[in-house]
């Protein structure tokens, strides 16, 4: 009885865990100012750090600490070296939570291409959360590790990972897989093996998915499909149609103000790129 009674209580501690990391991740999503977020964040970051210490394999828990350290790395961090770190820990808590949900892809991440397929063909969508999530994580680790070829062999690796995520279900998270996708895809021109046509239908589908609501889908389609193909007018309307739109839905502000401050800039060096 007693040991029941123990369990029950760690449960509801653990759930209350749960949901305040929710809060905080959802409370900075709809901060429509990046400048707070960026000077406020790291406060966070060590409060996250804290709770997964003291519940290390609460995989909800791993997810939300993932995200939120790729999400501050990806949007305020420049130096290389310092991004490089908070990328490499967003990846570990990441993995740390797909080797609880998925532990066949956990196996084989550093395995050859065909086997690492294997293992995400026998993925449910039950594990979506934990495979979609190590997927971003793996994304941003790679584009920080640029320099890396190491790392960048394996982006053929995360493309099959977030293809697999769309066959699972491809509205999770408004659509991202095909966000991602839409950018892999169009990493090089068509002449060189890219495949800019079928990154614009992924772009297209999030972009129907989501309802339009988040506007940095349009800013990646214009910073990586219209520039592979050269299609100015497309650049310019999809970044002035960001500009012109309100940045206010919830669980997009925060990437809605950044997605618009970043069509500014695009927008402002399109005659020059074109």
């Amino acid at each position: 009885m007693l040991l029941s009674l123990l369990t029950g209580c760690a449960s509801l501690v653990s759930s209350a865990t749960t949901r305040m990391a929710d809060n905080i991740s959802l409370a900075i999503l709809n901060q429509d100012d990046p400048a707070t977020v960026r000077d406020g964040a790291p406060a966070y970051l060590l409060m996250i750090d804290g709770l997964i210490e003291g519940d290390p394999d609460n995989t909800k828990l791993l997810l939300v600490g993932s995200r939120l350290y790729g999400s501050y790395t990806s949007a305020f961090i420049e130096d290389e070296a310092r991004a490089q770190r908070l990328a490499g820990k967003a990846l570990l808590y990441a993995r740390t939570a797909l080797c609880q949900r998925n532990a066949g892809v956990c196996a084989n991440i550093d395995s050859k291409l065909d086997r690492f397929g294997d293992a995400l063909a026998a993925t449910r969508k039950s594990g979506l959360d934990s495979l979609y999530g190590f997927g971003v994580a793996w994304a941003s680790w790679i584009q920080i590790n640029a320099g890396d070829w190491n790392a960048v062999a394996d982006l053929s690796k995360v493309e099959a990972l977030f293809e697999r995520c769309i066959v699972l279900d491809e509205t999770h998270d408004g659509g991202g897989a095909h966000v991602y996708l839409g950018v892999i895809k169009s990493l090089l021109p068509a002449a060189l093996g890219g495949k800019p046509e079928l990154a614009r239908q992924h772009f297209e589908r999030a972009l129907e998915i989501s309802g339009g609501e988040n506007l940095m889908i349009k800013v990646l389609m214009a910073k990586h499909y219209a520039r592979n193909v050269f299609d100015q007018e497309l650049h310019d309307s999809l970044l002035a149609s960001v500009g012109a739109a309100d940045a206010d839905y919830r669980g997009y502000t925060l990437i809605n103000s950044l997605a618009k401050l970043e069509a500014v800039k695009l927008l402002a060096e399109s005659e020059e790129f074109f």
